[in-house]
């Protein structure tokens, strides 16, 4: 348990809560008279209710990252699981070994590889050796990483919603710990309701000058049984040690037994620990999928549902609008194939965008599609919105859920493969229908390849394991290094940093952090912040050397220039214009590169002084045909797609295109970069749908 405290301030657990928990797992474990099977059931039950008890307040991030993590622990008690295989498991080696087959110890990836080496042909089934549960997770680690998740996922166990006001008592606070764009309010004053307690609930956003009033809320909730509610406890920080003593003092006071000290707070590092260890702690995230879509529908009342004079069009607007929401939202899951910027769309964002549909479509005789779309994608949800390509995405689904055929008879949305229900359901048909939608979220429902899931699940395997690197003891192991060889850590001592770090090391000089992310990296084998490993960035810095160290001895620019070797390509662009302009004497502001001349080639025949050839670069979320020259759908597994040479040449500027002149012609465009120059480029599909 307290290795999870790396991972996030918040998770904080006591001994007295273990303690407590431990016995209460004595009582409720199954009594046996055999010694062998009381242990056993023990076991079984006490390691059900750590896990039950500390997953509710764990983010779901890390809730599969606990139970491998519990779960190794587990078996590396019972002996079943290898010390150096877990951490090669984990980091993988650094060298290979003259004797890489003999030191394939477990039998079951000897015998796959062996079986691979004999079978090559894909359609061939796998060897059916006997391969325990961590080592399968090896082999499936080294052929299938997306699948990482899934294969662990039998480790996880999905709990219903805990209890927490029969299990807590009046001394116990109850803290929610916040994510961004989610408030739980709304759902506290809806269990107030069910409980009883509407009347005796005070909420109260703490922030300057609140601290009196919290007070008194307290002292009031103690002697009189109220549900008292503190949220945002990470506003008022320096208030916390004041908070911290009033709950210490609640053992004493032995307040009304209807008492509860609920608080929320976003995670932070200066939140009481005591406050932490002493409470119980729950996570709050946005939902996801139909979830998203049930919770948005919730938020609107029956009473709203029939309000408005257009039920027929305002209903089939309002599924729209709720599956627009969730749509938006769960595009984050693809990392930078969804947004280039993450965004924090909430439940607010919903509630204004459908009072506004509500009150259009009572005051006009006629849909206004125009002011609906912009008010809601450009002003509500667009207000979010700060990346240029990111709000062409918002608007395009926003064109598509917010037309016509969203209100006609068989109003099919021509991004997603869901139908619409029919204008004369009630509101619990619509719940139905959502509930009945598939569970599965397939990547075409995003207008996504399924190769970005496949990315997704990869980016989301490397987090999994950087956090378990980050939970594991820093040790030594031959297995894990390969044998560091002495040129290496001559090198290494020769640097004025490590000579630092080893001190630092052997006590003489006190450890910076920055000392201590330096030894983590050289001892995991990971260059510095990058999103490369140290062999492949090592080899990329040979390349950079190598070409700028040949520009340099000969005075000649390369024919061929290697963009991605560039600190920042949109300098040596900005560079290759005023060289031009300087060779042909024009004015620098009156040129651009644009697409009629950005051109790719396979063939490159020297220097040109027409601009420059690089080479470089490639596609994530397409690929390039080299037939037709245009922009197609990758095969599937194909993550990136190299592209040939292109030829940058400068053009003089023309007056801004009109917008159907700019995306016209089936094109799209190509954030090269992180979005510091866009291009567009011929396409066989709409790019709507890419």
């Amino acid at each position: 348990l307290n290795d999870m405290g790396g991972l996030d301030p918040m998770y904080q657990f006591s001994l007295d809560a273990y303690i407590e928990l431990f016995n209460l797992s004595i009582q409720k474990s199954t009594f046996s008279k055999k010694l062998e099977e009381r242990i056993a059931n023990l076991n079984s039950y006490h390691t059900y209710a750590v896990y039950r008890s500390t997953c509710r307040g764990l983010f779901e991030a890390h809730k599969l990252l606990f139970s491998f993590h519990m779960c190794a622990k587990i078996l590396q008690a019972a002996g079943k699981l290898a010390l150096d295989e877990y951490n090669f498991f984990l980091r993988g080696g650094l060298s290979v070994p003259e004797d890489a087959d003999r030191a394939l110890a477990p039998p079951g990836p000897r015998l796959l590889l062996h079986h691979l080496l004999r079978h090559s042909k894909p359609r061939q089934p796998l060897c059916g050796a006997a391969c325990s549960g961590h080592e399968g997770g090896e082999c499936t680690k080294l052929i299938r990483p997306s699948k990482m998740s899934s294969h662990h996922s039998d480790l996880q166990i999905v709990l219903s919603p805990p209890q927490v006001v029969e299990e807590s008592t009046s001394c116990t606070p109850l803290i929610f710990v916040l994510s961004p764009g989610v408030d739980p309010t709304g759902a506290l004053v809806q269990l107030a309701d069910s409980s009883g307690m509407t009347r005796h609930f005070h909420a109260l956003s703490l922030g300057q000058g609140q601290a009196p009033i919290a007070k008194k809320l307290i002292e009031e909730g103690v002697k009189n049984g109220h549900w008292v509610f503190l949220a945002n406890c990470h506003l008022s920080l320096s208030w916390m040690p004041e908070l911290d003593e009033l709950i210490k003092q609640l053992q004493l006071l032995k307040p009304h037994p209807n008492f509860r000290l609920w608080l929320s707070s976003s995670p932070h590092p200066e939140f009481p620990i005591t406050i932490l260890q002493a409470g119980i702690k729950m996570t709050t995230e946005p939902p996801k999928s139909k979830t998203n879509m049930e919770d948005n529908l919730i938020l609107v009342s029956k009473t709203q549902f029939s309000r408005c004079s257009k039920p027929g069009p305002y209903r089939k607007l309002l599924f729209s609008l709720c599956f627009f929401h969730s749509l938006l939202q769960e595009r984050k899951k693809f990392q930078q194939l969804g947004w280039n910027v993450v965004y924090d769309f909430n439940h607010s964002d919903f509630e204004v965008s459908e009072n506004l549909l509500c009150f259009y479509l009572d005051k006009y005789d006629n849909i206004p599609w125009d002011a609906l779309k912009h008010l809601i994608a450009d002003i509500i949800y667009g207000g979010h919105v700060t990346d240029q390509w990111d709000r062409r995405l918002l608007t395009t689904y926003m064109d598509d859920f917010f037309c016509e055929r969203s209100v006609c008879a068989v109003p099919p949305l021509s991004l997603s493969p869901l139908p619409l229900p029919s204008p004369s359901h009630t509101r619990s048909s619509y719940s139905l229908h959502i509930q009945a939608l598939p569970s599965t979220e397939h990547p075409e429902l995003f207008g996504q390849h399924p190769n970005a899931d496949i990315a997704s699940q990869i980016a989301e395997t490397k987090m999994l394991f950087d956090n378990l690197l980050s939970m594991q003891p820093q040790f030594s192991s031959s297995s894990i290094s390969g044998g560091a060889q002495p040129t290496k850590e001559d090198a290494v001592r020769t640097s004025r940093d490590a000579t630092q770090l080893e001190n630092g090391i052997k006590g003489f000089v006190v450890m910076s952090s920055g000392m201590e992310q330096t030894f983590t990296c050289i001892h995991e084998g990971r260059a510095y912040p990058s999103l490369k490993p140290l062999a492949a960035w090592t080899r990329d810095l040979h390349q950079r050397v190598a070409q700028f160290g040949h520009w340099a001895n000969t005075a000649q620019p390369p024919i061929l220039f290697w963009l991605s070797g560039f600190t920042s390509p949109n300098g040596f662009l900005t560079a290759v214009l005023q060289s031009y302009a300087r060779h042909w004497v024009l004015c620098l502001v009156l040129w651009i590169f644009e697409k009629p001349e950005c051109s790719i080639t396979h063939v490159v025949f020297g220097y040109h002084q027409d601009g420059v050839f690089v080479w470089g670069l490639f596609l994530e979320g397409a690929s390039w045909d080299t037939k037709n020259s245009c922009l197609v759908e990758p095969t599937p597994m194909q993550m990136v797609c190299p592209v040939p040479p292109i030829h940058f040449k400068p053009v003089k500027k023309r007056k801004k295109p009109s917008k159907s002149e700019q995306f016209g012609a089936f094109c799209i465009i190509l954030p090269l970069i992180c979005n510091f120059i866009g291009f567009s480029f011929p396409a066989l599909v709409n790019p709507v749908y890419c």
